[in-house]
């Protein structure tokens, strides 16, 4: 069985130097992260703004040069291989951009020339045609709706049939039905073997598509661990309470991590279930004179965990990155 995963990345760091100025003394966009994507999984690599996600994913496209650290791609090491590392890999990109006046046929026929893939060997029908865009073939891009053309921004990246695709923030920006089916193509390419990066701010997404999820916080790794052993993490529950008339401000107690108002009569409390439950919530609200007419709970879920490990503070070394 192929044990070596499908990208390895260790101690890799990213200086931006000042402008004159040696590299040495340059902001840190990313500070030794070390990972591996395993080959075959569908990987998340998540972070809030400017953790450098974006800065990560350019070094791995070859269009930002690391200043330490060594990546592999399906085992070809990106400075000492970097033919065969950069055909291993199909980078999708935030920004939706295409030449006007081609058609989505031509754009993956020139992007297949690009790659160097003979004429009888491209299949560029045959990508058009996993991303519903056959139909649309010999359209002008221009035509095409912003969903198509992140589905053909897809078979753009596909078209050198890559092993490893990664995928930066691919529903950022659509709608619910659109997501659905870029969520649907995701799992099609990884049922057919194609390891899958994705970054995405959308938590729900993460949590619905991923085996396993990284987390980068200001240029460095905080966590990387099975999705289900990630969202088990989360200690914290929550509880809805509504209450039998308005009040002013929401009642506070030491085993209350957070209470809040949603409602002239709802508030919404969290607390550690190791420490407490939600009875014993419940019992402390109406200890406080406070009668309660309906009550919902639910599990922490990934977003808490996420805000749990990214809420510390930047390191002052570490450069805010743009994305």
């Amino acid at each position: 069985m192929e044990t070596t995963p499908a990208i390895h990345i260790r101690d890799l760091v990213k200086r931006y130097a000042p402008a004159g100025k040696d590299s040495g003394t340059g902001k840190l966009a990313l500070g030794g992260v070390s990972f591996d994507v395993p080959r075959g999984q569908v990987f998340g690599l998540l972070g809030p703004n400017g953790a450098g996600k974006s800065t990560l994913i350019n070094t791995l496209a070859g269009l930002v040069t690391k200043t330490e650290g060594t990546i592999a791609i399906w085992g070809h090491d990106i400075d000492q291989d970097r033919r065969n590392a950069k055909a291993s890999i199909g980078i999708v990109p935030q920004e939706v951009v295409f030449d006007p006046f081609f058609t989505p046929f031509e754009v993956l026929e020139i992007q297949a020339g690009l790659y160097g893939v003979p004429k009888a060997r491209r299949r560029s029908m045959e990508l058009l045609d996993a991303v519903h865009l056959a139909d649309k073939a010999h359209a002008y891009a221009r035509s095409l709706s912003g969903g198509m053309r992140r589905r053909l921004l897809i078979a753009k990246a596909m078209v050198h049939n890559p092993p490893v695709l990664v995928l930066d923030e691919p529903t950022a920006g659509v709608d619910v039905e659109l997501r659905r089916q870029l969520w649907d193509l995701v799992r099609r390419l990884n049922g057919e073997g194609v390891t899958v990066v994705l970054t995405t701010h959308y938590l729900e997404e993460a949590e619905e598509l991923c085996d396993r999820i990284a987390i980068i916080n200001h240029g460095r790794l905080i966590t990387n661990q099975p999705t289900r052993e990630l969202v088990n993490m989360a200690r914290e529950k929550v509880v809805v309470l509504t209450l039998d008339r308005a009040i002013d401000a929401a009642p506070q107690h030491d085993l209350f991590h957070r209470s809040v108002m949603i409602g002239d009569r709802q508030i919404e409390i969290s607390y550690d279930k190791d420490m407490t439950n939600a009875g014993q919530v419940m019992a402390l609200v109406q200890q406080l004179g406070l009668g309660i007419v309906d009550v919902t709970t639910r599990e922490a879920d990934l977003e808490d965990v996420f805000v749990t490990l990214t809420s510390s503070r930047a390191p002052s070394d570490i450069a805010v990155d743009a994305e």
